[in-house]
């Protein structure tokens, strides 16, 4: 009897702390859809971090940086595709300041010049054949687009690269000055002109992502669109980075 007596003893004494509120049972567990199981896994991936940009803050370092599996996020928006999208817009810019930014003479050194024409603004290698007679002299057969020969004086005369164009019929010649000090710091604010011109682009471009982030706040988390629009401002800031890179090697290699 001594068995069942210490069995009854022991349901009862459960049964009391049952009743006092010392045994519940657990709550059912929400249902998760594919999406929010998606955001959760995203946020469980980043969670530490907030923690880690604080202890950086406190230590005078730089915030920790976000990485979001753009796997996760396709819904929303494509990532790779807006990181090639920027690193476009990078690309282009370290191309002109190859071209168009040199104290070598190329024909190419005129293409970034805009032609202002009654019938709108065209590049002036559209208008006009530019060729290289010598290393001081640039051509630039205008006789596919005659009347806009005057607009296309005006617009190299005003182009900032201390040039000074004249006319000799269809033919505007181009003397190019010896490199002076003077030549290379024209030079240097042009490739500034250039690369704020690439950041304007940029901008752009992150504004854009951030707009369509935004479209789809019906269907996904705020926290989840917080991480994206960081995540896009990380990535506006990497490219900005690299085009400071560009002009500051450039601005090395005129100025010294």
């Amino acid at each position: 009897m001594a068995g069942p007596l210490r069995c009854l003893r022991r349901l009862s004494l459960l049964l009391r702390r049952s009743a006092l509120g010392g045994v519940r049972p657990s709550p059912p567990a929400p249902m998760m859809t594919p999406l929010r199981l998606r955001e959760t896994a995203a946020l469980w991936a980043l969670q530490a971090r907030p923690l880690a940009t604080k202890r950086a803050k406190a230590k005078g370092k730089a915030p920790a940086r976000v990485s979001i599996n753009a796997a996760l996020v396709k819904d929303v928006i494509s990532l790779e595709e807006l990181r090639e999208e920027m690193q476009s817009v990078v690309q282009g810019l370290q191309e002109d300041l190859g071209k168009n930014v040199s104290i070598r003479t190329s024909p190419g050194a005129l293409d970034h010049i805009t032609v202002a024409t009654k019938d709108g603004k065209f590049p002036l290698n559209q208008l006009g054949q530019v060729s290289l007679k010598s290393p001081q002299l640039v051509l630039v057969n205008m006789s596919n687009f005659p009347e806009s020969a005057a607009a296309a004086i005006k617009a190299i005369r005003e182009s900032g690269m201390n040039l000074n164009p004249e006319a000799d019929g269809l033919i505007i010649r181009v003397p190019i000055p010896k490199v002076t000090r003077e030549h290379r710091e024209n030079l240097a604010a042009l490739a500034k002109q250039l690369t704020n011109k690439a950041k304007e682009t940029l901008r752009k471009v992150r504004a854009a992502a951030i707009s369509q982030t935004k479209k789809a706040k019906s269907s996904v988390s705020e926290d989840t669109i917080r991480l994206i629009e960081k995540q896009i401002q990380q990535m506006a800031d990497d490219a900005a980075a690299e085009m400071e890179k560009l002009l500051a090697a450039k601005t090395k290699e005129l100025l010294g």
